[in-house]
């Protein structure tokens, strides 16, 4: 049996999620989808000091708790960034890395390096969009009823995962079973930004047509390029 973690990013919780998970269990895996510290149905305990590095050590510890090994960890958006410090911290029990249209940051890089559109709601704590401009903006192009349902579930993501530069001394120094997914209707992060990570792992190159929330208007391809590597 093949363990699946499942990896949020910014404005969303274990949701996100939903669809891809029941394909994968009903494919014979076990899936683990965390909604992050401060993030989802957590967002009361949205506070300072939560990183990207706080959020990756979360996982990691649900690595070693659960006693997974050769699991397969597949990040999304800003929670590309949380797989790669989680497998950097728990490298020997990580199997394969999928990102899935995921930010892939160097060492000392910042999400707002890359992701510079001003947010609709920000203070000292969090970002993130209105319900509305989650509905017309981030999920315009999926249907209606699905978009509704997402726009609902959006929270604030823990500001300090925009601005504080990744630590990741490692990781790309290293060799990982990975594959790339670029969705190509989505301006962020990009095909450049995707290219660069798939040269500097040497992974896998998966393309999509499709905006940057492909586990909601595409399960069925992104479960496959999930399964497949």
């Amino acid at each position: 049996m093949t363990d699946y973690v499942l990896i949020h990013g910014a404005y969303q919780g274990a949701w996100i999620w939903r669809e891809v998970a029941a394909r994968l269990r009903a494919a014979g895996g076990r899936v683990f989808a965390p909604t992050l510290d401060g993030c989802g149905e957590r967002r009361g305990s949205l506070r300072s000091g939560i990183t990207t590095e706080s959020h990756a050590e979360d996982v990691a510890r649900l690595l070693y708790y659960e006693d997974l090994r050769d699991a397969v960890l597949v990040g999304t958006s800003s929670g590309g960034m949380v797989m790669a410090k989680a497998a950097e911290q728990a490298r020997d029990r990580v199997g394969r890395l999928v990102f899935a249209d995921a930010l892939a940051l160097l060492h000392g890089e910042r999400i707002r390096d890359v992701v510079t559109r001003p947010a609709a709601i920000e203070n000292d704590l969090g970002l993130g969009p209105t319900i509305e401009d989650a509905a017309v903006r981030l999920f315009a192009g999926l249907d209606d009823a699905t978009r509704a349902w997402a726009a609902d579930r959006c929270t604030l993501h823990p500001r300090a995962v925009f601005y504080q530069p990744v630590d990741l001394p490692t990781f790309w120094s290293e060799q990982w079973d990975a594959s790339v997914l670029y969705c190509s209707r989505a301006p962020n992060p990009g095909e450049a930004h995707q290219r660069r990570a798939q040269n500097a792992l040497n992974a896998k190159w998966h393309c999509l047509d499709t905006g940057h929330y492909p586990m909601l208007s595409m399960p069925d391809e992104l479960t496959r390029i999930i399964l497949e590597g």
